[in-house]
C-alpha cells in the first residue's frame, strides 16, 4: 500500500484524493475525497488572464487541502492544472502561489495527458465486467474544455476541445456580467453551434462512433444523473455507475435551459457553483450523445483525479 494525494485543478473546480493505493490489486481505498467550487476559469476565455479573486479563491482550498494532506500523512503528492491556468497569460502567479502553500509545483499538463489520466481514472473498475463493453468512449466535460478518450485495455486515441461548460457559459449566454435566465433561442443556437464543431474537431482524431459503452465524468454529467434520479442530496454512491438514458438526458437538458436561475439552485442536488453553468455542461453531454447515437451514458465519480492518484502510486 501506498499513501498518495492527488489534486485535480480545473477550471471550475479544485478536487482532492487522498488515498491508500495497492497496485498489486487495483484498489484504491479512499481516505479523503472533496471537491471545492473556485471557477479559477473566471473570465479567461475573454482576458486571457487568471483573475486576482479567482486566484485567492484558488489558494484559499490549496490552503485547506494542505491541511488535509498532512493529517493523513500522504507519502507522495501530485497536482496537476488544467485547462484555465494552461490558457492564461499570469500562469506563473499560480505557479508560485501552490508552490509556496503545497510545496509541490503544480504540473500544466496538456490536453492529451489530461484525457490519459480521465481514461484510467473512469476505466479501471469496469475492465473486468461484460456489461460494459469495449471499447470506450470516455467524456469528461470540464469548466474549459471536454476531453475525449476512445480505448480497451488502453487508449487509442484522445483529443481535448474547448467546450468546458464554463467557456460556452461566458462566451454565449453571458451578457455584460449577467447570464441570460434563460438564454433565447438564438444564444441556445449559437451555444449548439459552436459545440458540434469541437465535435467535428475531436472526430478527426477519435473515432467517437466505434465506442460500445459511454462513460461520462465531472460535474455536469454527475448532476445530470443527480437530476435523473431525483436524489434528495448528491450522493456519490448512487451517481457511481448510474446510468441515463438518452431520453432522459435531453428532457433535463430542456429543462435546465429554459429554467430560471432561482429553479436550477432550488435542486436539492445542485452545487451552488454549477447552477449557471449547469445548462451548458448538459448541452454538451446530450450533443456527444446525438453525434455518436448512444442510447445511454454510464456516469462514473472516478475521473482524472483517480487517474493522477494512480500515477503516483
Amino acid at each position: 500500500m501506498t499513501r498518495v494525494a492527488a489534486v485535480d485543478c480545473g477550471t471550475n473546480s479544485i478536487r482532492l484524493l487522498v488515498a491508500d493505493a495497492d497496485p498489486a490489486t487495483g484498489e484504491l481505498a479512499d481516505l479523503d475525497r472533496r471537491m471545492t467550487i473556485v471557477r479559477l476559469g473566471q473570465g479567461v476565455d475573454r482576458t486571457g488572464r487568471l483573475a486576482p479573486e479567482a486566484l485567492q479563491r484558488t489558494f484559499a482550498a490549496c490552503r485547506e487541502y494542505a491541511g488535509i494532506i498532512k493529517e493523513h500523512g500522504a507519502e507522495r503528492l501530485r497536482f496537476v492544472a488544467t485547462s484555465a491556468s494552461r490558457d492564461a497569460e499570469n500562469r506563473d502567479e499560480f505557479v508560485r502561489g501552490v508552490l509556496d502553500i503545497l510545496g509541490v509545483e503544480p504540473e500544466v499538463i496538456s490536453g492529451d495527458q489530461e484525457a490519459a489520466f480521465s481514461f484510467t481514472g473512469a476505466t479501471k473498475e469496469l475492465a473486468g465486467g461484460d456489461h460494459f463493453p469495449k471499447p470506450y468512449l470516455v467524456v469528461d466535460i470540464g469548466g474549459g474544455s471536454t476531453e475525449f478518450v476512445v480505448g480497451d485495455d488502453r487508449v487509442r486515441a484522445a483529443r481535448s476541445v474547448d467546450i468546458g461548460c464554463v467557456r460556452m457559459t461566458e462566451r454565449h449566454l453571458v451578457r455584460d456580467g449577467v447570464v441570460s435566465d434563460p438564454p433565447s433561442a438564438e444564444r441556445i443556437a449559437a451555444m449548439r453551434a459552436d459545440i458540434e464543431a469541437a465535435l467535428d474537431l475531436a472526430e478527426q482524431t477519435v473515432p467517437l462512433r466505434e465506442a460500445r459503452t459511454l462513460v461520462g465524468l465531472a460535474g455536469s454529467v454527475t448532476t445530470v444523473s443527480a437530476i435523473a434520479q431525483d436524489l434528495p442530496e448528491y450522493d456519490s454512491e448512487a451517481i457511481h455507475h448510474s446510468r441515463v438514458s438518452y431520453d432522459r438526458v435531453r428532457e433535463i437538458t430542456e429543462w435546465l435551459l429554459r429554467s430560471t436561475h432561482a429553479e436550477r439552485a432550488a435542486v436539492p442536488s445542485m452545487h451552488p457553483g454549477r447552477v449557471d453553468v449547469i445548462g451548458a455542461g448538459a448541452l454538451v453531454l446530450l450533443s456527444i450523445m446525438e453525434r455518436i447515437g448512444a442510447r445511454e451514458v454510464v456516469v462514473s465519480e472516478h475521473d482524472i483525479l483517480d487517474g493522477i492518484a494512480w500515477s503516483v502510486a
